[in-house]
């Protein structure tokens, strides 16, 4: 069902409901005043110029369930809050607010606001169970992390079904080890490398290929960051000698079209890799240090 951009109106009592509970939520959060007041801010808002909708560039449309559930259980979802039966903190005002919203972009019909506190209502029973049984056995194999148990045996699995119910408990599997020369290694571990070098200079494709040819034995024959490939030894000519001698960084930023952040401390960067013999290996990821 292909979804159409609504205009905002302030004469809209669904698109006031809106801004009212969202505004005052904020307030909220910001431990400031808000307002109750209906026909002053519908009056403030018939000042407020909203830029016609633009769709996003670069943003990643799921044309399958499958791509949405993989993309959902990436981020996470979670629940949480308080005072839901407390019809005056705009809770359920914004929930009814929004959630009409969206079905209005959909052609969907609306939920008054009855139906939408039993679906919502709904949600507690959730937290209240699966989520707290999950978080608690969580809880109890960190205690032993703590304590320093070593012994794997002292670990659990766990598989529950409350609608059973049934608890039961497996001890886990030792992660695979793997081995390229005389290195073992597991998918706990990874390659350093420190990408400023000591003249304050970033490291270059170039460099980068060499450290891991004489300090590793290692001939890199593709190098990926994510879903961008950086390297790869069937790469054209001239686009090898465009990347040979730019920094990883921004190799980074060019090929995946996005600035690398201030913020971001690391990049992680996946290796296919060949021995002394040419026989193609696998070999741990890479934490490449930038800041």
């Amino acid at each position: 069902r292909c979804p159409h951009p609504l205009v905002f109106d302030p004469d809209n009592p669904l698109h006031l409901d809106y801004v009212m509970a969202a505004a005052n939520l904020f307030a909220q959060s910001y431990g400031i005043g808000g307002s109750r007041d209906r026909g002053a801010v519908a009056e403030l808002l018939r000042h407020v110029r909203v830029p016609p909708f633009a769709p996003k560039a670069g943003v990643r449309i799921h044309v399958s369930d499958q791509e949405l559930q993989s993309a959902t259980a990436a981020l996470g979802m979670g629940a949480g809050g308080g005072g839901g039966d407390d019809d005056t903190n705009f809770h359920m005002d914004f929930i009814v607010a929004a959630s009409n919203l969206r079905a209005e972009n959909y052609d969907i019909p609306p939920a008054d606001r009855h139906k939408s506190k039993l679906i919502a209502g709904k949600i507690i029973p959730a937290i209240a169970t699966t989520t707290a049984a999950v978080v608690g056995l969580a809880c109890l194999e960190l205690y032993k992390l703590v304590q320093g148990h070593r012994r794997l045996a002292s670990y659990k699995n766990a598989f529950l079904n409350l609608a059973l119910p049934f608890v039961g408990f497996s001890e886990p599997l030792a992660c695979p080890r793997n081995k390229y020369y005389e290195v073992e290694w597991t998918l706990w571990d990874r390659f350093e490398v420190q990408g400023l070098q000591p003249d304050g200079q970033e490291m270059t494709l170039r460099q980068f290929l060499a450290y891991f040819k004489k300090e590793h034995r290692l001939e890199i024959t593709m190098l990926s960051q994510g879903v961008s490939m950086l390297y790869s030894f069937f790469m054209p000519a001239a686009k090898l000698r465009e990347r040979h001698d730019q920094p990883m960084t921004e190799i980074v930023a060019r090929v995946s079209k996005k600035k690398v952040g201030r913020h971001v401390k690391a990049l992680v960067f996946e290796l296919c890799c060949n021995d002394d013999t040419d026989a193609d290996i696998e070999v741990p990821y890479v934490r490449y240090t930038i800041r």
